[in-house]
């Protein structure tokens, strides 16, 4: 009887394995299985197949109908090996002659009325049919994003039968022209929003500068999250790889994608759990974590986030990845995020102010500060603390400046790191900052002193090094100068043990 092998792809985290499609038409009993661990809704392919091909007018084989999907110790999920299904069943029957059918790649899911589907992961997918020279056969609602690949060969039929009936042609595929993504030119909101807060402010553009972690401090209304929420307009467009990753994600958390990329500035609520936060679940996604690569992850409330949940970002903020590990196997997500967080500096709220009275304990404070440990305050770069801001501040009719004229000092310091070491200062590489430390100084030589008189780690010496290096860049001066590293000390976040 017959047999036909199509490919396919899987999905696994961001990557897509590839996955082939056995079909073998034998005599006996009709019976229609499939194998290769295949999860659920895999396993219900066999009905919305069945009634795709009734649909499409199609003959459905009377026989024993196996499909395998290989390798077998894949685990497969989803409904995106319909189409490869049908594929395989029309080609060992003979209803589909197309003679290159090892030159496409099939990932889509199918309707009872024979409608082509689109699946979540399908911009991984088509990286990977790239790479092999093949093409890619995808549902309309993919197509876009299928065709950012440069290079990319594209087949987006609406239904089955328009499929068979274009590739029984034997003619040449009417191909989707190639279009890569471009950055979307986003409306943030306008830094001239911020009224006062001289030192935030300064300490924001830094921020932006060199991809550094941030710690806002102060009462309620002090203009901690307008702050946060204007970092992403000073951050220049991704590109790039990073486009490619940010696009990767939304893909495969089947978000829509059209041709404009953004940097995402996500905002978690203090609920959220460590799986929703770094990724996770039987099969694991995305968390919040990876939804920011490349963007800013802001954490209001920061106190109010469960001790646990946080302690979870130890490992992306450091390795700029997120490794979810599962008895199945693990699974690696991109993480390298820009980490903003809020805290009011106790339960209430008012401590430090001169003109309020803060009535929490000593151990309420202490409590309330100590639910954020030691070594993920080492991992905060900047730290400031926002007094009250007054009417007369309110009513200044002096004109702050605006996100377009910050963002532009930004962009000019940024490309003097990219030019330097190709990329932020705050992925600069450990090796050469302490080359540069050997160096020696007078900044050298004040980071030293600090570090004798208040006890500096090395991760934290690593990481004043790297926010006075951007300090420096944003002044336009090629060597780290005495003031620049002063002005690091000054906002670095303090750190604790335990």
């Amino acid at each position: 009887m017959g047999y036909a092998k199509i490919w396919s792809r899987g999905a696994l985290g961001l990557d897509a394995p590839p996955v082939g499609v056995e079909v073998h038409l034998a005599g006996g009993l009709p019976t229609f299985q499939i194998v290769g661990l295949a999860a659920t809704a895999v396993r219900e392919s066999r009905d919305r197949v069945r009634g795709a091909l009734a649909t499409a007018g199609f003959d459905f084989p009377v026989s024993r109908i196996t499909v395998n999907l290989t390798p077998a110790d894949l685990p497969k999920h989803g409904g995106r090996f319909d189409l490869a299904i049908a594929f395989g069943i029309l080609a060992a029957s003979e209803q589909l002659k197309f003679k290159e059918l090892d030159q496409l790649e099939c990932f889509a899911e199918l309707t009872l009325a024979g409608e082509l589907m689109p699946i979540a992961g399908a911009l991984p997918a088509a990286m990977e049919t790239t790479k092999r020279d093949r093409i890619a056969v995808v549902a309309p609602g993919n197509r876009a994003e299928a065709c950012s690949i440069e290079g990319a060969r594209v087949f987006a039929p609406t239904s089955l039968a328009e499929a068979v009936g274009v590739l029984n042609t034997n003619q040449p595929l009417p191909l989707a022209q190639s279009q890569p993504f471009q950055n979307d030119v986003a409306e943030y909101p306008d830094l001239r929003d911020v009224v006062g807060q001289p030192l935030a402010r300064r300490a924001l553009e830094i921020a932006a500068c060199g991809g550094h972690n941030l710690l806002l401090t102060g009462p309620p209304g002090t203009g901690k999250s307008m702050l946060a929420a204007r970092l992403p307009g000073l951050l220049p467009p991704p590109n790039g790889d990073a486009l490619r990753e940010i696009a990767a994600v939304r893909s495969v958390l089947g978000q829509p994608i059209g041709h404009g990329i953004c940097r995402p500035f996500r905002t978690p609520h203090h609920s959220t759990s460590a799986a929703a936060l770094v990724g996770g679940g039987s099969l694991p996604r995305p968390g919040e974590v990876s939804r920011a690569h490349s963007g800013v992850l802001f954490l209001d409330e920061l106190p109010e986030f469960a001790r646990h949940v946080l302690e979870c970002l130890r490992e992306p903020l450091e390795t700029g990845e997120m490794n979810v590990v599962r008895a199945a196997g693990a699974v690696r997500f991109p993480a390298r995020f820009q980490l903003v967080c809020a805290m009011n500096p106790c339960p209430c709220g008012r401590l430090g102010e001169a003109d309020a009275t803060c009535r929490c304990s000593a151990d309420q404070v202490q409590r309330y500060q100590d639910r954020i440990s030691g070594p993920l305050l080492d991992r905060i770069d900047l730290s400031v603390r926002l007094p009250r801001v007054s009417f007369q501040a309110l009513t200044d009719v002096s004109s702050e400046e605006s996100t377009a004229v910050v963002a532009r000092r930004v962009a000019a310091a940024r490309s003097l790191a990219e030019r330097r070491h190709g990329s932020a200062n705050a992925t600069w590489s450990a090796s050469s900052v302490q080359s540069w430390l050997r160096s020696g100084g007078a900044a050298v030589t004040l980071l030293g002193q600090a570090a004798d008189s208040i006890r500096l780690s090395a991760r934290q010496c690593h990481r004043v090094a790297r926010v006075a290096r951007s300090i420096a860049d944003l002044a336009g001066v090629e060597d780290i100068q005495r003031v620049h590293m002063a002005e690091a000390l000054a906002l670095r976040a303090p750190g604790r043990t335990g």
